[in-house]
């Protein structure tokens, strides 16, 4: 993918750094094509490629990356509305769905102005970043282990037309991540799904180190927080101690851009560790005071309140917050 990036005519790149030059267009950009893919994993290992082509920069794929983080919240709103028939469930599936996005969005209100007008996860993930290098972890046999020799045979093979490399990269790129979040689901949940209730959410710290931990070896905060909303619709977790499960899930997504950058350049490496300090105040700002955690919890509960009375609350907002919204504003600000 980073070879295709490198192929791309001027023309091409220019409209490229030119729409996302507008941190507020980039942030809208991710929001719309993570919800319209259903993998924030595809959107920032993309981006990461985009980034170590030297397409764009570090400063303008930060927002990108901070909208493919609510885009990503779609699929579990999708999974909610497969209780619409049955209001208690759908009340608590809904609820349980808000929960991700109101975790994102308070983040982003937070740090894309903070970056806007200081550049502070541009600074703090370079600075963050050197600690890889100072302990040569880029280096180590877990990153070593990679397809180069095939891309580079993949990218002779088709190299005269980047759009080709391109599609098929992107293809290939998806693929991978699904299958491979089939097959580690399968292990992790497949006849242990009972067993795992039972323990996973004991105390709120327990959740938090569960929902990253799972998230990390599934590498999609999709099919974590997905497995939240049948949880909650059928009473067998709460919206308090769902939360900080998917606020550990939204830490550990963060994996498989790491992976990603490590087989490319130093700013693609920056770019991932940003998505992972994003993250991580994230948490900060809404784990430690109880009080402040329970913020979130009471809008998600309002939220299915709300769609309960009329139900095309609900659909409203899904169609409004991750497609029609995001598209109209990227017209607006390009």
């Amino acid at each position: 993918m980073s070879n295709a990036f490198s192929l791309l005519s001027q023309d091409v790149v220019k409209q490229i750094i030119i729409a996302t030059s507008n941190p507020f267009v980039g942030f809208f950009i991710g929001i719309l094509t993570t919800a319209i893919i259903q993998s924030s994993s595809t959107v920032t290992s993309l981006v990461v490629a985009i980034v170590a082509a030297g397409t764009i920069s570090l400063d303008s794929a930060i927002p990108i990356v901070m909208g493919a983080n609510i885009g990503t919240t779609v699929t579990s709103t999708i999974v909610s509305l497969g209780y619409i028939s049955k209001k208690k469930e759908f009340k608590k599936a809904l609820a349980a769905a808000a929960l991700h996005d109101f975790f994102n969005i308070f983040t982003v209100i937070i740090l894309l102005p903070l970056q806007y007008f200081t550049g502070f996860l541009s600074y703090v993930s370079k600075k963050v970043s050197l600690l890889f290098y100072i302990f040569n972890l880029e280096q180590s046999n877990f990153f070593s282990y990679n397809l180069k020799p095939v891309s580079t045979y993949i990218y002779h093979l088709f190299g005269n037309n980047p759009f080709l490399v391109l599609g098929l990269a992107f293809f290939l790129l998806f693929y991978s991540i699904r299958s491979f979040t089939n097959v580690i689901k399968d292990i992790l949940i497949g006849d242990s799904r009972r067993k795992m209730n039972e323990f996973i959410f004991g105390s709120p710290l327990k959740a938090l180190g569960m929902g990253t931990l799972f998230t990390a070896a599934l590498q999609s905060s999709s099919v974590t927080t997905s497995f939240i909303v049948p949880l909650a619709a059928t009473n067998k977790i709460t919206l308090k101690q769902a939360f900080p499960f998917i606020m550990g899930a939204n830490v550990g997504t963060t994996v498989t851009a790491l992976i990603a950058a490590f087989s490319t350049s130093e700013t693609a490496v920056n770019l991932a560790v940003s998505h992972l300090v994003f993250n991580l105040i994230g948490v900060l700002m809404l784990y430690p005071i109880k009080s402040v955690r329970y913020i979130p919890v009471y809008l998600a509960k309002k939220m299915g309140v709300y769609t309960i009375k009329n139900w095309a609350i609900g659909f409203s907002y899904l169609i409004l917050t991750f497609f029609l919204i995001p598209f109209l504003l990227i017209l607006i600000f390009k």
